[in-house]
């Protein structure tokens, strides 16, 4: 089976917070955004939602700083793993991750990091606009060129109308 990644889209991101409703709900029966793996950060001055989630790394951070090996791969979905039988809470992973990936959850006091839902992420089923897409690794360029190509046809479209006038 080939391997699949957690692709965002910011630009389809509306805000609308249905990833961290679906998170929470899935991991901890609970709709609480606090308690999410993925988080919508809002940059208001920008007009922007971006999804933030940890990004399982090819070479994590959060495994190299862990004094006791926690942090390991599941070779199933190739998420980014917490071993919660033997991490001491010592939350270098937390701040050692470069996009936030890894945080804690506000009621059981412990590190939490997105886990893929093992392998059917509930933020990415529940996203109204694809702004998360649990998709094949070797499909990501694909995607990433249409949408480009997508823009550039827009921009084309604008320019050949303020052009016609």
């Amino acid at each position: 089976m080939a391997q699949k990644i957690l692709l965002i889209d910011p630009e389809q991101c509306t805000g609308c917070r249905i990833c961290e409703l679906a998170c929470s709900a899935h991991h901890d029966r609970v709709f609480s955004p606090a308690r999410s793996r993925v988080h919508i950060i809002k940059w208001d001055e920008m007009g922007l939602d971006i999804p933030m989630v940890c990004q399982q790394c090819d070479k994590p951070v959060c495994a190299d700083v862990c004094p006791i090996g926690a942090c390991y791969r599941d070779e199933k979905t190739g998420a980014v793993m917490i071993n919660y039988d033997i991490c001491i809470g010592c939350r270098m992973c937390v701040y050692a991750c470069p996009f936030g990936g890894t945080s804690i959850d506000p009621d059981k006091r412990r590190i939490v990091k997105c886990d893929l839902c093992a392998g059917d992420p509930q933020c990415a089923k529940y996203c109204p606009t694809k702004a998360l897409q649990y998709v094949k690794a070797d499909r990501v360029a694909l995607l990433k060129k249409r949408i480009g190509a997508e823009k550039i046809a827009k921009l084309m479209e604008q320019i050949i109308v303020v052009g016609g006038r």
